[in-house]
């Protein structure tokens, strides 16, 4: 049986409840190979206070590899001090990989264009206007925890166990 890949992104600040129901239950499955990752691959502080240390810098991330990405909320999407990751995550949706975000993730995606035209959540849509000025999406935003059109899964912050059922039923790991 071939695992399927499942990259976390991790950033200072990041939110790491948002990924708190999700990530043990990906960690037990046998089907998922779990992998964390940072731009450079140094140390970082959760919002919480943790200090982690990941396995990977984003150069290190093979796109050919990834099944899904996951990436957690947190202020630095909002002042997108988050810089690094447009590359990758363009690969990925090009090669209709799995990309999950939560929270102040979304506003990334929304501010790239990926949201425009697939029905989507995030905190609220106001939250997405004001934070994603180029965002185009607002007859595609549906006002629920969890939502998953396409290769894409987007969830309200206060939606971590429903983000974790969309991630899990679209790698197959219910």
């Amino acid at each position: 049986m071939t695992k399927k890949n499942i990259y976390i992104f991790l950033f200072n600040g990041f939110s790491d409840w948002e990924i708190s129901y999700l990530t043990p239950e990906l960690q037990k499955s046998e089907k998922i190979e779990l992998k964390y990752f940072s731009i450079d691959g140094k140390s970082i502080k959760s919002m919480g206070g943790m200090n982690i240390t990941p396995e990977f810098s984003i150069d290190q991330v093979d796109s050919n590899q990834v099944s899904a990405i996951i990436l957690p909320g947190g202020t630095a999407w909002e002042n997108k001090s988050i810089n690094g990751i447009d590359g990758l995550i363009e690969k990925l949706h090009a090669q209709n990989k799995v990309i999950g975000a939560i929270c102040g993730a979304t506003t990334y995606l929304a501010g790239k264009g990926y949201l425009d035209n697939l029905n989507h959540t995030s905190n609220a849509l106001f939250y997405l206007q004001n934070f994603a000025k180029d965002y185009n999406g607002a007859d595609n935003y549906i006002n629920e925890l969890a939502v998953t059109d396409t290769n894409l899964i987007t969830a309200n912050g206060i939606g971590p166990i429903e983000f974790a059922r969309e991630v899990f039923k679209k790698n197959r790991i219910t």
